[in-house]
């Protein structure tokens, strides 16, 4: 199956093809046409699996049905535990979305906060966050979660062990009511924790599993360097 043969249109075809992506990942099979379909998902995915191209791909699809958001407003916010992370799917999401005009922006600790709140004046279709720092604008008022329309928490089992629940619950409470919006749930384990966090955050969510028992898939090499303090 093409990624065309799974809803995808052409202004998102084109980008995937610029970027030589040809064949969909089993995530990105099973996610991207529930997504489409507008269905609250958890899905056990790991690192290295496409997950991130699993939803960016779907919630590009979607905007192109959802009117530009207004002033410090988001139509989608992406939660994830780190500023890598939050870079890294910044970084798809506008390669993704190259020959679109949606607009998008990550915001995360360690960088200088004027500049952040500087892009979400005018309002963005996708925020990318880390939850310390988007709390720290919401507290200011430079943005607005009321609106959220598509609401993706990226790496659940990481903020779990990272100690970001209990800000990711405020967070969540937010946003419009989990019968209002969409929530995308992904964890590389599904613990009784987070089992229980993604009943009280997804309404009627679908479960997708790929190899569950895994925790990083053999598709990445990994490997260790000792190296003395001074390097």
């Amino acid at each position: 199956m093409s990624f065309k043969d799974l809803g995808l249109s052409d202004p998102i075809l084109r980008a995937l093809k610029k970027l030589d992506h040809t064949k969909p990942s089993e995530i990105q099979l099973k996610a991207i046409p529930l997504i489409l379909e507008g269905k609250s998902i958890m899905a056990s995915a790991q690192t290295g699996s496409g997950k991130t191209a699993g939803f960016v791909l779907p919630i590009l699809e979607q905007l192109k049905s959802i009117h530009a958001p207004k002033s410090k407003n988001i139509n989608v916010l992406i939660l994830t535990p780190t500023r890598e992370l939050a870079s890294q799917i910044q970084d798809s999401v506008m390669r993704y979305g190259t020959f679109m005009s949606k607009s998008s922006a990550a915001i995360f600790g360690g960088a200088k906060i004027f500049p952040q709140k500087n892009k979400l004046k005018a309002g963005v279709d996708i925020l990318v966050a880390t939850p310390g720092r988007l709390l720290d604008l919401v507290g200011q008022k430079a943005v607005f979660l009321d609106q959220v329309k598509i609401l993706v928490l990226d790496e659940a089992d990481r903020m779990l062990d990272m100690g970001f629940i209990p800000q990711v619950k405020r967070i969540v409470r937010s946003t419009p009511r989990k019968e209002d919006r969409q929530t995308l749930l992904f964890s590389a384990t599904f613990s009784q924790d987070i089992m229980n966090l993604a009943q009280q955050w997804t309404f009627d969510p679908i479960t997708v599993e790929i190899e569950p028992e895994r925790v990083a898939t053999e598709n990445v090499d990994q490997r260790v360097y000792l190296l003395e303090s001074r390097d």
